[in-house]
C-alpha cells in the first residue's frame, strides 16, 4: 500500500508540475507557485475540518509543526527553481538534476538505521537512474550555468523539504502539509505586499491554478503517509518518478517529442519499480 500511495504521488506531482511549467511560460513563476499554494492550504484545511486529525502531538520531538515549517519554505524555494528552470526552455537540464532530489532523504533515511535489501538496492538505482533519464537530459548544447543552479536549487530545496515531510508525517501527515501551507502562505502574502499585484490571472486559469494547488498538496500527503506506513528509502525513490509523468503529458498535449534516452529512462523507472515492489 505504502509503495503504491508513493507512485500516486510521483503521478499527481508530475501532472502539477506540468501545469506549472506551461502556466510559467506565460506568468511570472513565483506567482504561478503562490496562487496555487494558497489555494492548497485551503484544501488541506477542508480535509481537516473533515477528517480531523487536528489534535496531533505539534510540539517537541515527534512533533510536526517544525518540520512542517521547514519543509514549507524548503520545498517553496524548491518550486521556484524548478519553474524558473522550466520557463527558461531548459528543461533539459532542470528536470533531469531535480528528479534526483530523493537522493537526500534516501541518504537520510539509511543514515538513521533504515536496512535496504540487495534487490530493492538495485531496484532503487534503475529507478533514480529511470528518473533522470525519462527527464531528457540535453547536454549537447553545452550546460548553461543558469539552469544549472537553478536545478541544483530545486534538487536541494525538494530533498530538504522531503525530509522534513517524512519527519512531520510520523506525527500527522496532514497536519504536516497543513503546517508547509501556512508556511508558504507568509512568503505568498510578503510577495504580493511587495509587488502589489496578484498575479494578473485571467478567470480561464484559475482551473489550472486550483489542480495544481489541490494535486500537490494530495501528492505530499499521499508521500508522508507513505513514509509512516512503510520504508522511507522506498516511498522517496517512488515518489521521485513524477519526471515521468511530465514528459508522458508534454508529449500528449504539447507535442514534445520523446527522445531515446527518455524511452530507455521509462524502461528502466518501470523495471527499478517492479523490483522495489516485488520484493
Amino acid at each position: 500500500m505504502a509503495s503504491l500511495l508513493a507512485l500516486l504521488s510521483s503521478l499527481l506531482w508530475g501532472t502539477a508540475d506540468f501545469e506549472g511549467g506551461r502556466l510559467s511560460k506565460h506568468r511570472a513563476p513565483i506567482a504561478v507557485l503562490g496562487f496555487s499554494q494558497v489555494l492548497g492550504l485551503f484544501f488541506g484545511i477542508t480535509l481537516v475540518i473533515f477528517l480531523g486529525d487536528s489534535g496531533a502531538q505539534a510540539f517537541g520531538d515527534g512533533g510536526y509543526l517544525i518540520p512542517g515549517i521547514c519543509a514549507g519554505f524548503l520545498g517553496y524555494f524548491g518550486l521556484i527553481c524548478l519553474y524558473a528552470g522550466l520557463a527558461s526552455g531548459s528543461m533539459g537540464v532542470v528536470s533531469p538534476i531535480s528528479a534526483l532530489s530523493a537522493v537526500i532523504p534516501l541518504s537520510y533515511a539509511l543514515i538513521n538505521g533504515e536496512s535496504l535489501s540487495l534487490i530493492t538496492s538495485i531496484g532503487i538505482v534503475l529507478a533514480l537512474a529511470g528518473a533522470f533519464c525519462a527527464s531528457g537530459p540535453e547536454l549537447s548544447q553545452g550546460l548553461p550555468l543558469r539552469p544549472l543552479l537553478l536545478a541544483i536549487g530545486a534538487a536541494c530545496g525538494f530533498g530538504t523539504a522531503l525530509t522534513f515531510i517524512s519527519i512531520g508525517s510520523q506525527s500527522s501527515a496532514l497536519m504536516t502539509m497543513v503546517t508547509m501551507r501556512m508556511a508558504t502562505l507568509v512568503l505568498t502574502l510578503g510577495i504580493a505586499l511587495r509587488y502589489r499585484s496578484l498575479g494578473g490571472f485571467t478567470r480561464r486559469e484559475y482551473p489550472s491554478l486550483l489542480f495544481m494547488g489541490v494535486a500537490d498538496f494530495l501528492a505530499n500527503l499521499l508521500l508522508g503517509v507513505a513514509c509512516s506506513k512503510g520504508s522511507v528509502s522506498v516511498a522517496m525513490v517512488l515518489g521521485s518518478m513524477y519526471p515521468i509523468a511530465t514528459a508522458l503529458l508534454a508529449f500528449k498535449f504539447l507535442h514534445e517529442r520523446l527522445h531515446k534516452v527518455q524511452y530507455v529512462g521509462i524502461a528502466l523507472a518501470v523495471g527499478g519499480v517492479a523490483l522495489i515492489s516485488a520484493f
